[in-house]
C-alpha cells in the first residue's frame, strides 16, 4: 500500500518487480507470456540464469537453419520455440534474463511498435551503462563497442508490449558450435564467427552491480514494488495455456533429414 501510494504521489505508474535465481528458461517464458495475455500489470521479470543450458529460438525460427541440429541431438540440448520474436540463442547459468511488460499508456511517449519500444530500451539501458565502455543499440542488439553482449525479442498486443533481453554475463566457447551463422544477421556484424561477434559483461562490471543498476533504471519510470513469484498468479485466473515450447526429439530430426548411409567394408 505504500509503495501504491507512493506511485501516485509522484505520478509514477507501478511496476511488480520479481527476482529471480536460476529459474528455468522454459518456465520464465510460460511465465511472461501468461503475465502479458492475462494480467494488466506492469512487471519486471529478472531471473539469475537459468538451471540448465537450453537453446532458445524465436517464434518463426526454423532448426534447420539456425542450429547445428546433429550436434544439439547428440549433445541432448533441449531446443525451445518462444512466444515473442529475434533471433537465436544458448543460455545457461551465466545469461542474465531481463524482462519488461507494460501498458501501452504507462510509458509516455512510446509507441506499441518496434522500433518506439526499442528506442526506449535503449536509453534506459544507457542509464544502467553510463560511463561503462562503449554502449551502444546497434540494429536491436546491446553492445559494447561492436561487440554484442545483449540480444532482445518483443511481442506486442492491444494494449500491452513485452521486450526482454538475454544478456551474456558468460558464455561457453563450446556452446556456439551448436548454431549456424544466421543468413539474415546484422550489417555490422560483418560476416564475423560468433565468439568474434560476442562478448562477455563480466569483462566490463559486476554481475550484481548490473542487477542492482537496472532495477535503479526502471525506478526512474515506475513506481516499483518488489513481489514473489508466487504474487504472478493472482492475476491471471483461469488455467494458461502458453505457446512457447520444447521441441521434440522428432521434430529436430526431421528438420535434419535424411543422413547418407555409412557402409562398412569387411576385410
Amino acid at each position: 500500500m505504500m509503495i501504491q501510494q507512493q506511485g501516485k504521489k509522484v505520478g509514477l505508474p507501478l511496476m511488480n518487480l520479481v527476482r529471480l535465481n536460476r529459474t528455468p528458461i522454459l518456465k520464465q517464458l510460460h511465465l511472461e507470456e501468461k503475465l502479458l495475455r492475462k494480467s494488466s500489470t506492469n512487471w519486471c521479470i529478472i531471473n539469475d540464469g537459468t538451471d540448465t543450458p537450453a537453446i532458445v529460438m524465436g517464434i518463426s525460427g526454423k532448426p534447420s537453419e539456425l542450429l547445428e541440429i546433429g550436434s544439439v541431438l547428440r549433445d541432448q540440448v533441449p531446443v525451445i520455440k518462444r512466444f515473442t520474436g529475434g533471433g537465436t540463442v544458448v543460455v545457461d547459468k551465466g545469461t542474465v534474463f531481463v524482462t519488461l511488460i507494460c501498458n501501452k499508456d504507462d510509458v509516455p511517449g512510446v509507441q506499441p511498435y518496434p522500433r518506439s519500444i526499442m528506442s526506449w530500451s535503449g536509453l534506459l539501458y544507457n542509464q544502467v551503462f553510463k560511463g561503462i565502455a562503449d554502449f551502444q543499440l546497434r540494429e536491436n542488439d546491446y553492445v559494447f563497442g561492436n561487440r554484442k553482449f545483449g540480444g532482445n525479442a518483443q511481442s506486442i498486443t492491444k494494449n500491452r508490449w513485452i521486450h526482454h533481453t538475454s544478456f551474456l554475463w558468460d558464455y561457453a566457447e563450446g556452446n556456439m558450435a551448436f548454431l549456424k551463422q544466421p543468413a539474415r544477421a546484422p550489417e555490422y556484424r560483418m560476416e564475423r564467427g560468433h565468439t568474434e561477434f560476442i562478448c562477455r559483461m563480466n569483462e566490463y562490471l559486476p554481475r550484481t552491480d548490473f542487477i542492482e543498476k537496472t532495477t535503479e533504471a526502471v525506478e526512474t519510470y515506475f513506481s516499483v514494488k518488489n513481489v514473489n513469484l508466487e504474487a504472478t498468479e493472482e492475476p491471471c485466473g483461469a488455467e494458461f495455456v502458453p505457446s512457447t515450447r520444447l521441441l521434440s526429439k522428432q521434430e529436430l530430426e526431421e528438420a535434419l533429414g535424411p543422413q547418407p548411409e555409412i557402409i562398412g567394408v569387411s576385410v
